[in-house]
């Protein structure tokens, strides 16, 4: 399976590369249990939620949204009406404060254009030339908009983050220097297309991610996915 997930050959998936993905969830899900991801009162705070959380720690961005809402401009008249400036104040826990301010006026900019202020609106669209639209924003990456697109307008997509890349290639599973892209399509080509699963998935792989395959090196031992080590042999 080294590289496995994310060769590019035109083989036909294997009922083992699926089993080992929903395997691996399964063995999460045991630890962790129904996660309920994204944290957020409203579609439109998740989507405030993927632009703040970008290069800082969730628990950051959560300060920041808990700033806006006690502001009482977590909302999409809010954030229209209030000035750059003020907004980046505001915000200011999640770092990198005046250019997500910025982002989230272009965000906010574009909402109001195209689909009148209204996520469901935005939500009817269908899934590929949302993330069109989403990707052509400025600052608005693939993360982030597979965020938006799977937690706030309910589109099935896979989410992949950093704790995805570093769990699957510390076991081997995906290549280290897989693109974005690759790692998602091997993902949505091997899992049932289901929205529940993706959700849920990704949130499972940032339990294990925050308390096991940390970035300063894994802490194998209880690890829901310590019986990896064993197929791999070490």
């Amino acid at each position: 399976m080294n590289e496995g997930l994310t060769g590019k050959t035109t083989e036909k998936i294997s009922t083992t590369e699926r089993a080992l993905l929903l395997e691996i969830y399964s063995r999460m899900k045991q630890r962790f249990g129904p996660l309920h991801w994204w944290p957020a009162d409203s579609p439109f705070e998740v989507c405030v939620g993927a632009i703040l959380t970008q290069n800082t720690a969730w628990t950051s961005a959560a300060k920041a949204i808990d700033t806006l809402r006690g502001a009482d401009v977590l909302s999409v008249r809010g954030i229209s009406e209030i000035e750059e400036s003020e907004l980046a104040q505001l915000i200011r826990p999640s770092g990198y404060f005046n250019q997500k301010a910025k982002r989230l006026k272009t965000f906010v900019g574009w909402l109001n254009g195209q689909y009148h202020g209204d996520i469901r609106e935005m939500s009817r669209t269908p899934l590929p030339r949302l993330r069109k639209e989403l990707l052509s924003l400025s600052g608005i990456g693939p993360e982030t908009a597979d965020c938006i697109l799977l937690y706030a307008a309910n589109k099935t997509t896979f989410v992949v983050d950093a704790y995805t890349r570093r769990i699957f290639s510390r076991h081997g599973l995906v290549a280290k220097d897989a693109t974005y892209d690759e790692l998602k399509n091997s993902f949505e080509r091997r899992l049932p297309r289901r929205l529940e699963l993706f959700n849920d998935y990704h949130a499972q792989i940032v339990e294990t991610g925050k308390h096991y395959c940390l970035k300063k090196g894994p802490e194998c031992e209880g690890c829901p996915l310590e019986y990896l080590l064993e197929r791999e042999g070490t």
